[in-house]
């Protein structure tokens, strides 16, 4: 019996394990982004039969990692156990120097299910999510093609990634309003050290029925445990090569690694269980994507799946890096409070 636990994805039937297996680091010798490690056809089966056996369901790769190997690989490895799987691909990144080969005009969506379905060797996609927002597209017309895709059974979910929060509500309602399927997953940067998203988006997404898939987890590499908080520039990850996307000061690098470090030894964890178990803790339908280029990777993923931790220390992580009130937000919470203190005097 597995120790997998699981969630529904926003307001869905889709039942999914709350961590999702993010493939971007399978490929067939692609040479595409610095400090990504290459996980070939072999040693990306074996994990991905060892996470199937370990109760994850949930899979996550993009037509635009290393040019589609990543889905290639993946449906490889799944082969026979597809239907134990779902699987979540992304489109909406440029492919070509051809002019209509990027965004999410009607074209490009179309073409892309049509490669991502080959390239996996599946007839449908489980859940597709657009991978970036396109503002030259009339938002009409992608949401029109996603109808068609699912009303031709090669898509069965939907869900969109990187958009703003105005952007993604805005979408919903206009599904909603023309009666077609709704977005139900939402995939942001969230991490303790990363946590933008509490301010607009968040919220948005549960008032409009959308699950988490948490990408980066790990900030990158800086919570993985690969690096010493006292010599930052040393690590043999993603931060030492270039890789440094999220930009964290020093300071808070240091105290965050630190922290993670005090709370894994005290359960005996690998600080990137402590990690992805902290964005599980925050609600109870979040998903974390984790990758893994080795096994050792895998294993302390999936411990998260069955740690928990202690209020006190999910608040020494919260005391990271806190996400910072911005008008009108500040401005909402002294309102609310002088309300509240006025009825109770």
């Amino acid at each position: 019996m597995s120790d997998m636990t699981y969630t529904r994805m926003g307001n869905s039937g889709l039942i999914v394990s709350r961590l999702c297996f993010g493939t971007m680091t399978f490929n067939l010798g692609s040479d595409w982004l610095p400090g990504v490690a290459k996980v070939g056809q072999e040693d990306a089966t074996e994990m991905v039969v060892s996470a199937l056996d370990a109760g994850v369901n949930f899979f996550d790769t993009a037509d635009g990692y290393s040019s589609g190997e990543s889905e290639q690989v993946l449906g490889k490895a799944l082969g026979k156990r597809r239907n134990e799987a779902v699987i979540c691909t992304k489109l909406g990144f440029r492919q070509s120097d051809q002019i209509n080969d990027a965004g999410l005009g009607r074209t490009h969506v179309m073409k892309q299910i049509e490669g991502s379905l080959s390239r996996m060797g599946t007839d449908h996609i489980d859940l597709l999510v657009l991978h970036k927002t396109d503002f030259t597209t009339p938002l009409e017309e992608t949401l029109a093609a996603l109808q068609i895709a699912i009303d031709h059974g090669k898509v069965r979910y939907i869900g969109f990634s990187n958009w703003p929060a105005w952007h993604g509500a805005r979408a919903i309602q206009y599904q909603r309003d023309h009666r077609m399927t709704p977005f139900v997953a939402g995939q942001y940067l969230y991490n303790t050290v990363a946590r933008d998203i509490e301010q607009d988006v968040l919220p948005m997404m549960v008032e409009m029925g959308v699950g988490l898939m948490a990408w980066s987890p790990l900030a990158g590499g800086l919570l993985s445990g690969k690096y010493d908080p006292d010599n930052l520039e040393n690590g043999d990850g993603r931060l030492a090569e270039g890789g440094d996307f999220l930009d964290i000061d020093k300071a808070t690098a240091r105290l965050a690694i630190s922290t993670l470090n005090d709370i894994a030894k005290a359960h005996e964890a690998h600080p990137a269980t402590i990690a992805l178990a902290w964005v599980l803790a925050q609600r109870a339908d979040h998903t974390a994507i984790f990758g893994a280029s080795k096994m050792g990777h895998l294993e302390a993923a999936l411990a998260a799946a069955t740690l928990t931790l202690s209020a006190e220390e999910v608040e020494a992580l919260n005391s990271v890096a806190p996400a910072g009130k911005r008008y009108p937000h500040w401005f909402d919470t002294m309102m609310t409070d002088e309300i509240f203190s006025a009825k109770l005097s």
